[in-house]
Order: C-alpha cells, then structure tokens, then sequence
C-alpha cells in the first residue's frame, strides 16, 4: 500500500506512512463492514487519529484532507442508517436534542464563555474564538450557513493567560459542533 499520498521531503517531517496506512486500512475495513452502520469505527475515532513525525513520510495536508473526507463519510453513513430505521424527524430531533448541550456556553458573556488556562500557559485568544462561537450563534438560531469543514479550518492566535481560553475544552466544544454540523450535511 506504499505512496497512499504524497510525501513531505526528504529534509521535511510528514506522517509516519506505516501508521497512515495502517489506520486507512483499518478505516476501510470498518466503513466496509456489511450490516453495522459504522463497524468498529467512529468519527470521533477518525478526528482523534494521530500519527507520529517522520522525515520523508506522507505530506500532512493530504493525510488531513483525506482524514475529514473519510470523517464525512462516516457521518453520512451513520445519518443514512439512522434515517432509514427511524425516520428524516427523528434526526433532526437527535441533532437538536445534541445542540441543547451546546447552547449554554453560547449564552454566557464573551470573555466568559471557556476557563481561562491553567497555570502559567497561554491558550486560544479570546475574542477569535468567541467570534467563532457567535458564528455558530446565527447558524443555530438563524440558520445563516457554516459547515463542519469552516470549522476545521479555523486557528486562532495564542495568547496569555488573561487573555485566552484553555485549548482542550475550545477543541472539545469545536468537535461536538462539527459532528452537529456534519449531520445536518
């Protein structure tokens, strides 16, 4: 299964390839797998995956490509098998019953609505990732468009303590959003 994708250089760190494609295959056995919505896998699995440095391995930014498409997929496979036992309403109602969990922290003040760092590390800025969260504001409650992809892609700048939020928690939050995200899609 050599060359799945392309490789960072010889002088550049990439994936190690060994691990890319040991997950890949792993992954293709799981979506593969007749009669279980999401075989052994989940998407929650796949946005976990991680793979050690390694000069020469495969490029980041198409292992990371491939990654959300193959998390895309997983979602929609899992959406398709829900909708046919239960029904398009009874989704919809699961994904809404799923937002109620993040809407509280949406409410709350900004500057307000994460733990600040622990320590005397720094974290996420503040006002980018209440933007974010005011983004995902108008999305819930006016339905103005925002996909799981613009949320992937959003970084944000580190900043001290006084002024950031703890990374983990924001990370957690952003990955409930986007499965919510990916099952409207």
């Amino acid at each position: 299964m050599s060359d799945l994708f392309p490789r960072a250089t010889r002088t550049r760190h990439g994936y190690h390839s060994g691990q890319v494609e040991d997950f890949f295959q792993r992954a293709r056995a799981a979506y593969e797998r007749p009669g279980a919505p999401s075989g052994d896998m989940t998407t929650e699995d796949i946005r976990a995956a991680a793979f050690d440095l390694k000069r020469g391995g495969y490029a980041t930014s198409g292992v990371d490509s491939a990654l959300d498409r193959l998390e895309l997929a997983f979602a929609k496979r899992t959406r398709d098998a829900y909708v046919r036992t239960h029904g398009q309403d009874a989704w919809m109602g699961e994904l809404a019953q799923r937002a109620q969990v993040l809407y509280p922290r949406l409410r709350r003040p900004r500057g307000k609505r994460f733990a600040a760092p622990s320590g005397l590390r720094g974290g996420y800025d503040r006002k980018q990732v209440d933007a974010l969260l005011d983004r995902i504001t108008t999305f819930f409650d006016q339905g103005t468009p925002l996909t799981a992809d613009e949320v992937r892609a959003v970084t944000f700048k580190r900043r001290g303590k006084l002024r950031a939020y703890h990374e983990r928690t924001v990370d957690a939050y952003l990955a409930r959003t986007v499965d919510i995200l990916l099952g409207v899609g």
